[in-house]
């Protein structure tokens, strides 16, 4: 079944959390939405759950509207960032709890915890007290629980936030494996890009309770709308650049055969340099991190001196030392252009 939030607006007071808001979730999809603290996330999530009357729009799930449906009786599955965990029980009890809400036989609830736990990968700790459990545990735990209540729909608010980033490294492929294996529908809060396109076949970002953008991940990751909405997903600030016989001035360095507005700024993401012995900008490694796929180089040309300056990043299949110098070469048809206004905007290249 599929979820469809239509116009949804949602106020606190005199504040508006969220906007107008339209988004799907189709069965078996995993959508992210994303955006800063204040965004409104969590409110949409809430009216999404019945946990807030929206002021304006409709939520509708299987194609009927949820609006006089209670949240006990919208069948969805919440976890919030603090989990609610019972810590006066074991962690069978807590996985219970859920099949004793959906009323399932008490001869049945056992085989329902141990299938619930299996599923997170905590097959054989029931009788583990909470307080004993990881942080990363206590997650798995808090999902279990609603797995076992059989929901129609999962609702997840920063299901990673309360994790350190080692840790959440660590779990998201997990996450990601038992969304899709739950085939239901999910919907995923969260501030963190990296975790939001791991996890999502699609995002919405949200800014300032509005929708600023949304699609599949890869579209979004590619072509993000505007300046605001690129530098949030994760790419370096845009900088200015000037047209200049032929070639597009930069601090960096100029960029030949790449045409873009006479007014202009471009951001240089990772995607749109190479490492290239041939390449025309040396850059000075000045600090290397792992990566899913390799290792991120970070460092400065030595046409930049002023320390503000952004940094470039250009992915290598093997680490470097910091120090080194590297020679770089521009895709120019991966540079992100946006004109006075922030707008996106296509760049030429030859």
């Amino acid at each position: 079944m599929t979820l469809v939030v239509s116009g949804v607006t949602v106020r606190r007071g005199s504040t508006v959390a969220c906007e107008q808001v339209d988004l799907t979730v189709g069965e078996g999809e995993v959508v992210a939405v994303l955006g800063p603290s204040g965004s409104g996330k969590t409110s949409l999530l809430r009216a999404i759950a019945g946990l807030e009357t929206p002021v304006r729009g409709s939520v509708a799930f299987g194609g009927r509207d949820l609006a006089a449906t209670p949240v006990h009786a919208r069948g969805f599955g919440v976890v919030f960032q603090d989990l609610a965990l019972f810590e006066h029980l074991d962690v069978a009890g807590n996985v219970g709890y859920a099949a004793r809400v959906r009323r399932v036989a008490r001869g049945d609830r056992g085989a329902a915890i141990e299938t619930a736990l299996a599923q997170v990968g905590l097959a054989g700790l029931g009788a583990r007290r909470v307080s004993e459990l990881s942080g990363g545990e206590r997650q798995r735990v808090a999902l279990a629980r609603v797995l076992a209540a059989d929901p129609r729909m999962l609702l997840l608010d920063e299901p990673l936030g309360s994790l350190d980033r080692q840790l959440r490294e660590q779990l998201v492929e997990r996450l990601r494996d038992l969304l899709r294996a739950s085939s239901v529908p999910a919907l995923v809060v969260t501030h963190d890009h990296d975790e939001a396109f791991a996890l999502a076949d699609r995002v919405v970002i949200l800014r300032d309770g509005k929708v600023v953008q949304s699609g599949r991940v890869v579209d979004v990751w590619r072509a993000p709308a505007d300046e605001w909405v690129s530098q949030f997903v994760g790419n370096p600030a845009a900088i200015d650049v000037e047209p200049r016989n032929g070639h597009l001035a930069t601090p960096f360095g100029p960029i030949a055969g790449v045409f873009p507005p006479s007014t202009a700024r471009i951001a240089l993401a990772a995607r749109a340099l190479a490492l290239d012995a041939a390449g025309t900008w040396p850059m000075m490694v000045e600090h290397v991190r792992p990566t899913r796929t390799g290792w991120a180089l970070e460092g400065v040309t030595r046409r930049v001196s002023d320390p503000r300056h952004p940094r470039l990043t250009v992915h290598s299949d093997d680490p470097v030392a910091t120090g080194e110098t590297v020679r770089i070469t521009v895709r120019g048809e991966r540079i992100l252009c946006f004109d006075a206004t922030g707008a996106r905007v296509a760049v030429h290249s030859t």
